[in-house]
Parts: structure tokens; C-alpha cells; sequence
């Protein structure tokens, strides 16, 4: 393996079994449909691609634009020869059953943080592969029995970012050949890193435990963390992944008090178990604030999730002013559990 290398011939060297054979057959698809779907952002209104609402909600009900519905189309189409037992997308009420005894199932979002196609910003698709089981119902085992999982970063540049549970690999879309090449091989996540990433216009609606590692952060050298911290927040989870792969730091999308973020937005099947095992394989940690992500188990196919990942320091932190209230005044006493804002 080197840099360079084609995704193709990566995927070869995998393809040593049946199921190997298949989740190398399914990447290969998804990758395919990903260059499609990167012309089309490329190109724009200009390939009639606005950002604009269809006129429907996905199964989820959030608004869906018209690159959602062309994204969706693109991936099923892509993964028509593929030997798979169901798929499950963002955009779908219900599973699409394949062939019952093939040896995988795929879940995915065609189209991630597509709320930000009409301001020219990122946006992605992410996948995950599970092995099948003949006779048991596919997508609810918990999310650390993928074999597989990824996603592609519509950016400057177009860049696949793919696990086959043997670390993380980062190939990036050669334009001229159309195919995707390696450019980072067994990535991990830098481990001190000030960076974190969260919708703070939430703040009065988070629990406690958010509200005090961010205050710690806000605080910079004064605090208790005695550094200076950055916020970002892209909106797009694809981006704040690639980011923190790329540069760490910590990433969160918690549950809050508002009617129906309890469990945060994001997607357990084709979210955050993805996003969360690419973390791992990458030496990163990725939480509820409560537990491991991968520990869930779906009992839905759109079954919501909260995700905290990134940094493994930063992520126990926080999992640890959820567990222990008492460990924001312990290592800040003087900041208690007032925080820097009036709650």
C-alpha cells in the first residue's frame, strides 16, 4: 500500500472472502455514485441543483431538497449489483430488502448537511456495513458489529474516508481519472488538540455536564483548563469529522431540553454508528456522555442518538461531569457550578 494508490486496488487486497468480497463490492459502489454526486454540487444550479425544497419530508420528516432525492436515487442505483440483504437510508420509510442471504446490509445517508447546499458549504454521504445473519432482522445489533463504514467530503476536494475495521484510510477524488486515491493511510486523531465544535445558540437548553465542559473551554487560560480553546461549528458532520481527523479536538451534538432533541437530531444507523467506529479506528473515543455509541442497539431504523466524539481526553471529560456532577466544582472551584453564563 502507498500513496497514490487507486481505491480500486486497495479494495482488492481486501476482497479475500465472501463478505470481504461484498463490502469491498459495496464501497466500490458508494464510491462510484459519490463522483456523480460530486459533479452534480460541482456544477450547481447549472445542473439544476438549487438547494431548494422537493415539496416532501423524508422519513424523518425533515424538509428534503432536491439533491437529497437525486443523492438517494444515485446510491441505489450505484448498489444495484451488489449483494446485499437491506438497505437502510435516511430517505426511506422502510428498509429496501435485497437478497436475504447475502452476507451484508448497508446503511446510509445519501446526503448529509444538506440544509447547507444553497450557501456553497459542505455537505457528504456516509455509509456503514453490517454483516448478515440469515433469519436475524438486519440493523439491531449494536453498532460495534460493523465491518465497514466511511464517508465522502464534497469540499475543495472530493475525499473518501473509509474503515474496514484495520484503522482509517483517507483516499481523495483524482477529477481528471475519476477514481479516488490514497493520500493518508492509518490516520489518528491528534490527541491535544484546544478545538471544540457545538451549536452554542442552544446553550440554555443543555444539560448541566454540557453546559460546564463548555464553560471550562470559554474560560481559556483562566480556567480550569488553563488553555485557550477555538469553537467551530460547520453544521455539517461530515466536515466536523473530517476536521477533527484531521486537526482533533472534540465534537458535540448532545440532547437537550427542547421537544424532540432528547436524544440530539443525529441518526444512530447511519450517523453517528458510523461516524463513531471510523473515530475508534482512528484512536479517537466517541460517547452519549453516558456510554459508548457503539454499545447501541437501534430498535428503529431513524432511531435518534446524541454524539460526542473526537479527542479521547476530551471526550472522557465529558463523560465524566455526566457520571460524576460533582467533578466541575473539583477541578474548577472557582467557577463552581455557576459557569460563565446566567442560566
Amino acid at each position: 500500500m502507498g500513496q497514490g494508490q487507486t481505491l480500486s486496488a486497495f479494495l482488492d487486497s481486501h476482497a479475500v472472502d465472501p463478505q470481504r468480497k461484498a463490502v469491498a463490492a459495496a464501497v466500490a459502489a458508494i464510491a462510484a455514485g459519490s463522483i456523480e454526486i460530486s459533479e452534480l454540487i460541482g456544477q450547481g444550479a447549472l445542473a439544476g441543483i438549487t438547494g431548494a425544497a422537493h415539496g416532501g419530508s423524508n422519513a424523518d420528516g425533515d424538509v428534503q431538497k432536491d439533491l437529497d432525492v437525486k443523492a438517494d436515487e444515485i446510491i441505489v442505483a450505484a448498489l444495484k449489483d451488489v449483494p446485499y440483504a437491506a438497505l437502510a437510508s435516511e430517505e426511506s420509510d422502510t428498509l429496501l430488502d435485497g437478497d436475504p442471504s447475502a452476507p451484508i446490509s448497508i446503511a446510509y445517508d445519501p446526503l448529509d448537511g444538506s440544509s447547507n447546499i444553497d450557501t456553497n458549504m459542505t455537505v457528504g454521504t456516509i455509509f456503514s456495513i453490517i454483516p448478515n445473519q440469515p433469519g436475524v432482522k438486519p440493523f439491531t445489533a449494536p453498532g460495534s458489529c460493523q465491518i465497514a463504514a466511511g464517508f465522502v467530503v464534497y469540499g475543495p476536494q472530493t475525499s473518501l474516508v473509509l474503515t474496514l475495521g484495520d484503522g482509517v484510510d483517507i483516499f481523495t477524488l483524482d477529477r481528471k481519472a475519476k477514481v479516488y486515491r490514497l493520500i493518508r493511510e492509518r490516520v489518528t486523531v491528534p490527541a491535544d488538540t484546544a478545538e471544540y465544535a457545538i451549536n452554542a445558540s442552544n446553550h440554555r437548553h443543555w444539560e448541566q455536564p454540557i453546559r460546564d465542559f463548555v464553560d471550562e473551554c470559554i474560560a481559556g487560560s483562566d480556567g480550569p483548563r488553563a488553555k485557550d480553546f477555538n469553537m467551530r461549528w460547520i453544521g455539517s458532520l461530515v466536515a466536523e469529522v473530517y476536521r477533527i481527523l484531521t486537526r482533533g479536538g472534540v465534537f458535540l451534538y448532545p440532547g437537550d431540553n427542547r421537544p424532540g432533541y432528547g436524544n440530539g437530531r443525529l441518526r444512530l444507523l447511519y450517523e453517528t454508528h458510523p461516524m463513531s467506529f471510523v473515530m475508534e479506528q482512528a484512536g479517537g473515543a466517541a460517547s452519549t456522555g453516558r456510554e459508548r455509541v457503539l454499545d447501541l442497539t437501534a430498535k428503529t431504523i431513524h432511531q435518534r442518538s446524541p454524539l460526542i466524539m473526537g479527542s479521547i481526553d476530551k471526550v472522557k471529560r465529558i463523560e465524566l461531569l455526566h457520571t460524576d456532577p460533582s467533578a466541575a466544582s473539583r477541578s474548577a472551584p472557582l467557577f463552581a457550578r455557576r459557569g460563565l453564563f446566567r442560566v
